[in-house]
């Protein structure tokens, strides 16, 4: 009893820990920018009316931005973990397995046939491209006995990611629409307005809500399968609604920032580090800690060049591309 409340104590004070940084990062990202200004400024853009023209960019660019980024970040990081709990696989990540590639092609086909398409009707349309991705990655793997193997899924996901890819960017060719099709699959939170998160997140929330109910069947499916039929799990069902999470969270993230692969790669790995095997711990502190890395990777992208900005996707690849290589390397075993 008493190892039992140690253990919670411990997760509560890491919890508070992760919040407390989130807090100053998300600061941060508000004062930080090509535009100057203070931590007064942030303030009074929330609780004033004021109509000057930085509490203005603060409210219509700045903000949006960094909601975004973070809406964004703890999707992938809470579907990357789903991901690798329900495969029992280390190097299972949205934009990995053939996820963000089918929501990119489902996006091009969308301005192509439907331009017309509001807001709405292209996140409906990366759902069903993320879900068909997903398929054919799972599909070729299971097409061998074995075929589940981390690195032969890897295999898949990066052929299956290659071939449609390749799809979305000569629909875009043959269209003409290549500007608007990279505009959206290069990965970046330029221009995101409150219309658009008001689309998307409840739809995040939701996909949110349902794993962590879940994260307990979760917990004991990423151990053994075998176990939880054993205990009575449903496991198909429990399987299918945790696909579906995983496509509704990489869908909206695709339909919001593009193609950001590596987060939901590496997210989870570092959280299992702090906390432990217990989905009912990792999936909230990955929502934390994903939010926060992408607030950071955004708040580069802002900084570096500024008044320039540097994709960043390209951010997140620099700092995810080395990880994966060393998860490779240490048989996906490295953190866990």
């Amino acid at each position: 009893m008493t190892n039992r409340k140690t253990g919670i104590f411990s997760f509560t004070t890491k919890f508070l820990f992760s919040l407390l940084i989130f807090g100053i990062t998300f600061i941060c990202a508000m004062v930080l920018g090509a535009a100057e200004t203070t931590i007064r400024d942030v303030w009074f853009a929330v609780t004033t009316n004021e109509k000057d023209s930085t509490l203005i960019m603060l409210r219509e660019m700045r903000f949006p931005r960094a909601t975004a980024a973070m809406i964004v970040g703890a999707a992938l990081a809470v579907s990357g973990a789903i991901m690798q709990g329900i495969t029992r696989n280390p190097l299972a990540d949205p934009g990995l397995l053939g996820l963000s590639a089918g929501a990119n092609v489902a996006l091009a086909v969308t301005i192509a046939f439907i331009p017309a398409a509001n807001y709405f009707g292209v996140m409906i349309a990366c759902f069903i491209g993320a879900a068909i991705g997903t398929i054919m990655v799972l599909g070729i793997g299971a097409m061998k006995r074995g075929g589940f193997s981390p690195f032969r899924i890897v295999l898949a996901g990066a052929a299956v990611s290659a071939f449609l890819t390749a799809i979305a960017e000569g629909i875009g060719l043959y269209f003409k629409i290549t500007k608007e099709v990279s505009m959206w699959t290069s990965g970046g939170l330029v221009g995101t307005t409150w219309s658009q998160l008001e689309a998307i997140t409840p739809f995040v929330l939701i996909g949110v809500i349902i794993s962590l109910l879940l994260s307990k069947q979760l917990t004991i499916l990423s151990l053994n399968e075998e176990v939880a039929v054993g205990l009575g799990q449903r496991t198909t069902q429990i399987k299918v609604v945790l696909f579906i999470v995983i496509v509704i969270l990489a869908g909206a993230a695709v339909a919001l920032a593009g193609n950001m692969a590596f987060i939901g790669l590496m997210i989870p790995h570092i959280v299992r580090a702090i906390v432990g095997t217990d989905y009912r711990f990792i999936l909230p502190m990955s929502v934390i800690f994903g939010a926060s890395f992408m607030l950071l990777a955004d708040m580069a992208a802002r900084t570096i060049s500024a008044p320039y900005e540097t994709p960043v996707a390209a951010i997140v690849s620099i700092l995810g591309l080395p990880f994966f290589l060393f998860i490779v390397r240490k048989g996906g075993k490295a953190f866990s």
